[in-house]
């Protein structure tokens, strides 16, 4: 009877085992672009924000947090915290180097994107802890006129909805953006 029920647990372990992923060529494969990176528009330099506080921009699709230190140095990092993306905009600046998310806590460096203090606050903890610690994208950014451009890979929203597949079911409409 033991032997019955350790043969049963062993066997529906086993169904959740991590498997080899075996990469599989399809069409949709096949449209992916090259990464392209390129200086894009960001923000304007009159929305730059405060030294210690941060914004939000958005440059060729992606989401991105343009940060101020207190110094007054600027930086771009991707503007969703994990483990629960909420906007990193929202969070502060510290004198550290750091952005703090306005919600679990979570520090993250403003220069490298790594984190350095994972979801301390008391919800960060209980959220937090289901999750393994992980940094946000940090990207080249320079003022360029009245504009701060960040360096991203212009096509990396495309090759992301590209994994998607679109036709007669999509309810968006044709792949090229038209209504039927």
């Amino acid at each position: 009877m033991k032997l019955a029920i350790l043969a049963t647990v062993a066997t529906g372990a086993a169904a959740f085992a991590p498997t080899s992923q075996v990469t599989r060529s399809t069409s949709l494969n096949a449209a992916k672009a090259q990464p392209k990176l390129q200086y894009v528009k960001c923000i304007s330099t009159d929305q730059l924000p405060k030294p210690g506080s941060a914004t939000s921009g958005v440059a060729a699709g992606l989401a991105i947090c343009i940060a101020v230190d207190p110094k007054g140095a600027v930086y771009a990092l991707g503007d969703k915290c994990p483990p629960v993306n909420q906007p990193l905009s929202f969070g502060k600046v510290d004198k550290d180097g750091t952005i703090s998310d306005p919600v679990l806590g979570t520090k993250f460096d403003l220069k490298t994107g790594e984190v350095r203090q994972w979801c301390p606050s008391g919800l960060g903890k209980l959220i937090g802890g289901l999750f393994d610690p992980v940094g946000v994208p940090v990207y080249p950014v320079k003022a360029k006129g009245k504009d701060v451009e960040v360096q991203v890979d212009v096509n990396y929203k495309a090759n992301f909805e590209s994994e998607y597949w679109s036709g007669i079911l999509d309810a968006q409409g044709k792949a090229n953006g038209k209504y039927y």
